[in-house]
């Protein structure tokens, strides 16, 4: 069994192939930002090479590929979404811009100089349409039929692309939400891109619902004519096995279910970072971990507290409320592309722009002429020029140092000052976005180890450590494909939610157990559509839940049945001893309540990731020795010794300052920082 993890990034696309004997190989190639399916197909060309294969032979044998992707985020960050309809409740049509308040979810809602928030979808197509479903599931009034012809008459006029259908309290009962959702259906046929928030989000709470609908519709046809034109590319290269995406949620689904839930893939890409974190960390026995991820074009980290990868339902992408389960990541613009500037102030700053895949750094030599990170890290000795990716990307010292001058010359820096002050700035812009992270949650960063994946990672992994007061750093040893192999620890499946709006001391727990059937019997008849696996899925419950009055919930897990009062009483108990761990207090004398329902159900895929162990060494790394390379550590030029990865050995220890060259990352080990290599091949850096 072959299976590929392909993570389509900003800067490179990673391809991750498992072969049947548990052997991993690594290949990035450029990703191509006008069509991201091309550098998808470059890398499995590139994968096929290396095997020494014709790629459709190659291509023929791979059960599975796996497939995260930015497609989604980016193309609501940008604006480049489908020209947007609405069909909502009359009455409701300016649900989306009155939006609880909200007008910029980045300043103050008092600020009167904020600008109105525009919505995706424009008022004059949010339509409305008369009907009514009570809060109970009762309908009041059946969905008026010529309301919903009049209004489709407008969309075509118009030239919509697609369609949201979000009626009031549809998750209570679809009923008047499936009508209409039906007749968009029977009039445009496939050239109409139909979302509902029955199917979307079915859970109460009318804004989150609206807004999550609309967001999978606005970026639903970019991501199906994406994945339509991906399966063909594949299928005519003789693929047969099931391509499956990374989710929001860390599960990964098939190509066919993400078409019709758009939004599921947003966050796809970087879902797939703490998996692996999570990995790695069971692996060698740390289950507190900051993870993180550092590309060519942003660094995504994320907190993981007793092993528990983080969620929410929280999230805002961009202007938009996104409702539904996303893993807890935090992104800003610090990548290997990221651009040096100097602002009106005379300030240097580093980010959030970035060189990105074309034109690159300006040391790529393919017209980039502004300064980037990976353009400091060459000139100060870390990164080899002439081994960049194993070799095949040649990266040129010269041009490097030309656009460092840019910025140098303004400050009255040499190359080298520049090249550090850069390196320091995106360091600290990396430390303080952890810091950040951290203590809003409460948590002290020197509890933690510091996982480091990324192909930049590696290089500024202990700087930040040694700004965070961390005293371990991990850089496993596929951290320069550290998503995609975040992916083969990823299980298929699906998340199911349900509003139950009831209060614990009213909760019967049969119909809650009813509830809770009624989702597993959907999960089971939906993956088993999916025919990636006939075993039958596994299921874990929670529940959304709260003290009466309070605005936010807490989930909390589930026994396996609910049968008595007695089994409800233990969920209670367990909800406030969460909300003291979370915000240091709990009210027992409080009235709590059930909010939503939620079963996760998961196929566990049969992949083989047990790292193939290293052979034992000695403590001394010499036999890995490659060359002395001149690096700047600490304002001096130093002779220092770089070490082939490929043949560091376990038990191996490398004192700094030191740098590790490999295929396809490069660690640099600072002065005062001792490097071990674990037998899984890991890098584990402390300080002396």
């Amino acid at each position: 069994m072959v299976s590929i993890a392909i993570d389509v990034g900003g800067t490179f696309t990673d391809c991750l192939v498992l072969d049947g004997r548990g052997h991993l190989g690594q290949f990035k190639s450029p990703t191509t930002p006008d069509d991201p399916s091309r550098g998808f197909m470059n890398s499995l060309e590139k994968a096929a090479r290396h095997a020494a294969k014709d790629p459709r032979d190659f291509i023929g044998e791979v059960d599975v590929i796996i497939h995260g992707t930015t497609l989604a985020t980016n193309a609501l960050l940008t604006e480049r979404g489908a020209k947007l309809g609405m069909l909502t409740t009359e009455g409701f049509r300016d649900e989306l811009e009155i939006r609880r308040g909200f007008k910029n979810i980045r300043t103050s809602m008092y600020n009167l100089a904020v600008p109105p928030y525009k919505p995706l979808v424009r008022r004059y197509l949010r339509l409305p349409v008369r009907e009514r479903t009570l809060y109970s599931g009762a309908i009041e009034t059946p969905v008026e039929l010529s309301s919903v012809s009049a209004a489709l008459d407008k969309f075509e006029a118009e030239g919509v692309q697609a369609i949201a259908v979000c009626f009031l309290h549809s998750y209570a009962n679809p009923e008047n939400e499936r009508k209409a959702a039906q007749m968009c259906r029977d009039r445009f046929g496939d050239r109409v891109y139909i979302a509902t928030s029955h199917d979307i989000l079915p859970v109460s709470g009318e804004y989150e619902r609206f807004s999550t609908t609309v967001v999978s519709a606005y970026i639903g046809p970019i991501v199906s004519d994406y994945l339509l034109a991906l399966e063909d590319r594949l299928t005519e290269m003789g693929f047969t096995g099931n391509l499956l995406m990374v989710r929001s949620d860390a599960l990964v689904q098939s190509a066919a279910h993400s078409r019709r839930q758009a939004v599921t893939l947003i966050n796809s890409g970087p879902a797939a970072a703490p998996t692996a974190a999570h990995f790695f960390g069971r692996l060698l026995g740390h289950e507190d971990l900051i993870s993180i991820d550092m590309g060519g074009t942003s660094l995504d980290a994320s907190l993981i507290r007793h092993g528990e990868i983080p969620t929410t339902t929280e999230s805002w992408v961009g202007d938009e409320r996104v409702a539904i389960k996303i893993i807890e990541t935090h992104s800003i613009g610090a990548g290997g592309g990221s651009l040096a500037w100097i602002d009106s102030l005379g300030l240097l700053r580093v980010g959030p722009q970035s060189a990105g895949s074309a034109p690159g750094p300006a040391c790529y030599g393919r017209g980039g002429e502004k300064p980037t990170v990976t353009d400091a890290d060459v000139l100060l000795g870390y990164v080899p020029a002439d081994y960049f990716l194993a070799g095949e990307i040649k990266l040129d010292a010269e041009r490097a140092r030309r656009a460092i001058l840019t910025i140098a010359e303004p400050l009255k820096m040499t190359e080298s000052e520049a090249a550090q002050a850069i390196f320091r700035i995106v360091n600290s812009l990396m430390a303080d976005q952890v810091i950040e992270m951290s203590t809003k949650r409460g948590y002290d960063v020197r509890d933690f180890a510091l996982i480091v994946g990324g192909g930049a990672g590696g290089v500024h992994g202990a700087y930040i450590a040694d700004l965070l007061g961390i005293p371990r750093v991990i850089i496993p040893k596929y951290a320069a494909l550290y998503s995609a192999f975040g992916m083969f620890a990823m299980d298929m499946g699906r998340e199911y939610s349900q509003s139950c709006l009831v209060r614990a001391d009213k909760l019967d727990p049969e119909r809650l157990e009813d509830l809770y059937g009624e989702l597993a019997e959907k999960a089971t008849a939906d993956l088993k559509e999916s025919h990636v696996d006939e075993s039958e899925p596994v299921s874990t419950r929670t529940a959304q839940i709260r003290y009466v009055g309070q605005f936010h919930d807490i989930e909390v897990a589930l026994p396996g049945t609910l049968r008595s009062p007695e089994d409800i009483r233990q969920v209670v108990e367990t909800f406030h001893a969460r909300h003291k761990e979370l915000y240091k207090f709990d009210l027992p004398a409080r009235a709590i309540e059930f909010r939503t329902c939620s079963l996760r159900a998961t196929l566990a895929r049969k992949l083989d990731l047990k790292l193939m162990p290293l052979a034992q060494g000695q403590i001394d790394p010499g036999a890995a020795w490659k060359r002395m390379r001149r690096c700047l550590f600490g304002g001096d030029w130093i002779d220092t010794p770089c070490y082939d990865g490929q043949r560091l050995l376990a038990g191996n220890v490398i004192p700094g300052p030191a740098i590790i060259e490999e295929e396809a990352t490069t660690i640099v080990v600072p002065d005062g920082f001792d490097c071990a290599v674990d037998t899984s091949g890991s890098y584990l850096l402390t300080r002396r």
